[in-house]
């Protein structure tokens, strides 16, 4: 139970990461 918590976490980072990556993408397209 403990690990699929831990990987819930990851995953939750993950797709706040995979969020912020995408507008970082959005401001380097632009700052292109």
């Amino acid at each position: 139970m403990a690990s699929d918590k831990k990987w819930r976490k990851k995953k939750m980072a993950r797709h706040k990461h995979r969020k912020r990556l995408k507008k970082t993408r959005w401001r380097r397209r632009k700052r292109r």
